[in-house]
């Protein structure tokens, strides 16, 4: 067990931690958007910066996207409505995580990453994205929560994807 395990082990297990991950992904494939939502603290963001510039800052850059929860919760609202042409009816998707790591615990906030593929099939186009998700985790209540998600896309461009038109 590597040091940082150790240390936690007190306050969160490595296997507490994929199971959230495994959650939060089996609600989004599900497009159980809103109960998403509630994953994140009260003042937990969601950011997806621009492609090739992962290390950008938010107040001067233009991210795909950047919500804080009020946002997060809207735009998580806006997706499950008829009137979200994009994603209406909504593509099918499958979440993998995959090589779980906790990169370091400063107090209560873990700071935890991971590989992902998002597979998206909507009118018989099957896309796929994939990248990195930074994440900080805090305990509040006895319950995991996000302070804050951070999807680094690993890609050259958005083509032919197009619009990210759902939740990575």
């Amino acid at each position: 067990m590597t040091g940082i395990l150790q240390e936690m082990k007190t306050s969160i297990s490595h296997q507490e931690i994929v199971d959230f991950l495994h959650e939060e992904s089996e609600l989004l494939d599900e497009w159980k958007l809103v109960e998403w939502a509630d994953l994140f603290s009260e003042d937990g963001t969601y950011l997806v910066p621009p492609l090739g510039n992962p290390d950008a800052d938010p107040a001067t850059s233009i991210f795909y996207i950047n919500d804080d929860r009020t946002r997060l919760e809207e735009r998580a609202k806006r997706l499950l409505k008829k009137e979200a042409h994009v994603e209406y009816p909504h593509s099918t998707t499958v979440r993998n995580i995959h090589n779980i790591r906790i990169k370091q615990q400063e107090g209560n906030v873990i700071h935890v990453r991971c590989n992902f593929s998002t597979y998206r099939t909507k009118r018989e186009v099957l896309d796929c994205f994939v990248g990195v998700n930074d994440y900080r985790l805090v305990v509040k209540d006895q319950r995991i929560v996000i302070q804050e998600k951070k999807v680094t896309l690993k890609l050259d461009s958005l083509r032919p994807h197009g619009k990210i038109s759902l939740i990575l």
